[in-house]
């Protein structure tokens, strides 16, 4: 069954996460040498389910698809594929999803009494000042990022 996208735009593809099905992957729970290889890897007998571990919320959580180089300097970069929990409370300081003036924005969020930025991680970038003339919703909080390499 096929993921569906939901929502595309020029910064972010939000997609729905499937977690109806499971698949069991190889797991060396011992951790990866960056040194010499370790021959126990030869012996893999653990198994992860990835939505069990990463999905918290299956209703509630979706996936998306960064475009873009405005988080480059939070490790999150183009072609990353983040999770996406709409059921958790906003914190400040942490990494959203928002919606802003009808378009999709991944930025750091920064609550000060009355006041809500959305911090860029990259300097080529300006911060957003978020008025009560903008439409805007944090939409959902990113929990993990998969990265493209």
């Amino acid at each position: 069954m096929p993921t569906a996208r939901l929502h595309k735009s020029s910064s972010l593809d939000i997609y729905s996460a499937l977690t109806e099905t499971s698949l069991e992957l190889p797991f060396i729970n011992e951790g990866i040498s960056a040194g010499f290889p370790s021959p126990a890897l030869d012996f893999v007998d653990f198994k992860i389910d990835l939505n069990r571990h990463l999905i918290k919320h299956p209703y509630s959580t979706f996936y998306g698809l960064v475009k873009g180089h405005s988080m480059k300097d939070a490790g999150i970069n183009d072609g990353d594929l983040l999770v996406i929990d709409k059921s958790l409370e906003p914190v400040n300081n942490k990494i959203a999803v928002c919606f802003i003036d009808g378009e999709f924005t991944l930025k750091r969020i920064k609550i000060k009494k009355n006041e809500c930025w959305l911090i860029p991680e990259n300097e080529s970038y300006e911060p957003i000042r978020v008025t009560e003339e903008n439409d805007f919703l944090i939409w959902g909080m990113v929990t993990y990022v998969i990265k493209s390499f």
